[in-house]
């Protein structure tokens, strides 16, 4: 979906980094098309010396995390789009300043989520305060929590549970649903999710459990359903 994008887009970021230097035998950086994903560190060394084929390769590895990140945020696919393009090629143009202090696809996770706040704050302007503290904790939380067994993040996981669980997490108040993507969907660090979001670590916890207590108490009747069949 996006390669074509950042095909076109390449001729506009070559005075950035330079023209990509062509794949021979010799480039010590040619990797095949599929890579393992502990080869990430090589495509990166690779495309910050001018091979935008390797950062193609990991366009083609990231695009469908990154289209679903920025979909959870904004639940919006136009918006989803535009944010999901605006960090890859944001990520492409400044490549030479990443660090590799973390792993490349961590930094684009906090770019791709910052662009689809923008666009999120931008169509919601009232409906989303993530720089304000939230009060009320009482009220959100659940009369009964219940013992059933896998959390709803690992619950996530499993294709069965999928429909309910996208459903639920749509429903949450913007707060809570981007912190839970970003922390047990991503696996950004509460650190990094603070970084991301602009929000204090604390925050980050207190908007993670109060996330985690809702979506079980709406997911209870579910399992218990299934203990019943």
């Amino acid at each position: 979906m996006l390669c074509a994008t950042f095909m076109d887009a390449k001729a506009r970021m070559w005075p950035l980094m330079g023209p990509p230097k062509p794949l021979s035998a010799s480039n010590p950086h040619r990797l095949p098309s599929r890579v393992a994903r502990d080869d990430e560190h090589l495509l990166v060394a690779a495309a910050k010396q001018g091979d935008a084929d390797a950062f193609e390769e990991l366009v083609t590895r990231y695009e469908g995390k990154i289209f679903r990140l920025t979909m959870n945020i904004t639940r919006n696919r136009e918006d989803a789009e535009d944010a999901m393009q605006e960090a890859f090629l944001k990520s492409y143009a400044h490549l030479k300043d990443f660090q590799e202090d973390s792993r490349f696809y961590t930094w684009l996770v906090r770019i791709a989520a910052n662009e689809a706040l923008m666009r999120l704050r931008k169509r919601r302007p009232n409906q989303v305060s993530l720089d304000e503290p939230i009060e009320g904790a009482e009220d959100l939380m659940p009369r009964e929590i219940e013992d059933w067994g896998p959390s709803p993040e690992q619950s996530f996981a499993q294709t069965e549970m999928h429909e309910i669980l996208s459903e639920v997490i749509d429903k949450l108040e913007p707060d809570f649903r981007i912190v839970f993507v970003l922390r047990d969907i991503e696996e950004l660090s509460t650190e990094e999710t603070a970084k991301v979001l602009g929000i204090s670590v604390p925050a980050v916890k207190s908007r993670l459990l109060r996330a985690r207590l809702k979506l079980r108490q709406k997911l209870s009747r579910y399992f218990r359903q299934g203990r019943t069949n």
